[in-house]
């Protein structure tokens, strides 16, 4: 990124007379005491007078098309890669620790990508993203030509390492245009329709799984791993080309933020707590991510009982499908009045659902229940980042999406972690013994993945009981009232803009 840095801003608007618009702006030097963020200097500088919304609405579906390009390819890549090194080396712990060291990295970066949002423009965040990631598939492909496939493939040689923690690096930058876009919905989408477009968002993503997951395995199987890497780069490079010719005049200047560093966790948190319950907010969604680490732990298994792989990869995509129609939902209805209420209903809906999706081993019954499951997961995306959008100021958000990424990416992996080897020595065997099986089946009926039903049946309920519990809690009513609060405040807001 070239964005100046705040001394250098504060010559150039001298040097014009304070007229011209620099890409960063002066921040205070107050610190950050007792949890509380510092006040902002130049907290006004989007300016939504400069084109209708129509107009901006426009951008945003270019920024957000650009964006699934971009996402649909990373993922394609890194799919691609994990089926690649399992299917030639058959090596279960190099695709954990592949997968594994993605979700932590993503977890570990996600601060620093909010700090870079807040400090520089959002746009420029986004082209330096997809810069990188070009450049480091492009790199995986140099080196894909130049290294023999036994020695990128020996696991004892740093040759796989490298070659996989370039593509690894690469996917990982890509992300911080995800928290990019979350900030642009505040940027150039009207207040009362924020929800309906972090519902397009969420319909995105939903794209991204339903389309990667059949690609990338026709790929390595069609085309090999070099090929794949080469449609990467092109995708790539076709995204940041169409990038180039986006512009986002609305943010005439780069928000005044007390963000430092490249890692601002101190700012993060203090951004965090400044909104009365958002730091709840962020837990329960962890919380959240840790029962859906259950899922992401046993689903593939208990499908992949009861389906050949090949008819399993299918029935998975179909019921994929369901973030499709949960974000066009969302685009079309938004989601109400308070986001919250609606976000701790669909968290009692997917907790039912999960609970009673396999308590008999049908197969209709799987695949309505993902696909259920599926379409509520937009709805508590984008509740959460309506609710963050609308109540924390546009220079925190950055980080405040970052916090929020980095605990939610870490929560799943670790249910995941822990519930397998629990599952795989414990559960399973105790539900295929003949006492098991017995003292199970008038719950759950009989079959050869009671074990995991049991699982996801305990893991639905727990997740019922602590949706039903958060509506009692005064952190939903605060946050409740700073939304609707805040909701009320934004057309004041918008009518005294210049």
């Amino acid at each position: 990124m070239t964005e100046q840095e705040p001394a250098r801003a504060r010559a150039a608007a001298a040097s014009d007379g304070g007229e011209g618009h620099s890409e960063d702006v002066t921040v205070t030097s107050n610190p950050v005491e007792n949890g509380e963020a510092a006040p902002l200097a130049e907290p006004h500088a989007v300016d939504t007078s400069l084109r209708s919304p129509a107009e901006r609405s426009r951008t945003f579906t270019g920024i957000l098309v650009n964006t699934a390009l971009a996402n649909i390819t990373t993922s394609y890549l890194w799919f691609a890669l994990t089926f690649w090194v399992y299917l030639e080396t058959r090596n279960v712990i190099a695709t954990g620790v592949v997968g594994g060291a993605y979700m932590l990295l993503i977890a570990l970066s996600s601060i620093s990508f909010g700090t870079f949002v807040d400090r520089y423009r959002k746009l420029a965040v986004m082209r330096f993203a997809a810069v990188f990631t070009l450049v480091m598939f492009m790199l995986s492909g140099v080196m894909f030509l130049l290294t023999p496939v036994s020695s990128l493939l020996d696991l004892m040689q740093p040759w796989f390492w490298i070659f996989t923690l370039i593509i690894l690096i690469g996917a990982v930058v890509e992300n911080m245009r995800n928290i990019a876009l979350s900030t642009t919905v505040t940027i150039l989408i009207e207040p009362d329709r924020r929800a309906n477009a972090n519902g397009l968002v969420g319909m995105v993503q939903g794209l991204m799984f339903l389309i990667t997951s059949v690609l990338s395995g026709l790929s390595v199987g069609l085309l090999g791993m070099g090929w794949t890497v080469a449609v990467a780069v092109v995708l790539t490079a076709l995204a940041f080309a169409h990038l180039l010719t986006l512009r986002v005049p609305e943010e005439t200047r780069v928000a005044a933020t007390d963000a430092h560093g490249g890692f601002d966790l101190r700012g993060s948190y203090a951004a965090v707590l400044a909104i009365s319950g958002l730091f709840a907010l962020i837990l329960f969604s962890t919380f959240n991510n840790f029962i859906g680490g259950v899922y992401m732990a046993l689903m593939d298994p208990y499908g992949l009982e009861m389906f050949p792989v090949e008819l399993w990869g299918i029935f998975l995509a179909v019921g994929s499908s369901g973030f499709l129609i949960g974000g066009a939902l969302i685009g079309k209805f938004g989601l109400g009045s308070n986001p919250l209420r609606t976000l701790l209903i669909a968290v009692v809906a997917m907790g039912f659902l999960g609970a009673v999706f396999t308590l008999r081993e049908w197969a209709w019954l799987y695949i309505v229940g993902i696909w259920l499951y599926l379409t509520l997961v937009p709805v508590v995306e984008a509740a959460e980042q309506t609710v963050i959008q609308q109540v924390v100021p546009l220079p925190r958000q950055g980080r405040v999406f970052g916090f929020a990424m980095a605990f939610e990416s870490a929560a799943a992996p670790v249910t995941s972690f822990l519930i397998a080897p629990v599952a795989q020595f414990w559960i399973i065997p105790y539900a295929r013994s003949a006492d098991g099986a017995a003292q199970l089946a008038p719950l759950l009926g009989e079959g050869t993945s009671r074990g995991i039903a049991l699982v996801f049946l305990v893991a639905g309920i727990i997740m019922v009981i602590a949706a039903l519990l958060a509506f009692l809690t005064p952190v939903y009513r605060r946050v409740s009232a700073e939304y609707a609060e805040a909701a009320a405040e934004a057309p004041e807001t918008a009518d005294a803009e210049p």
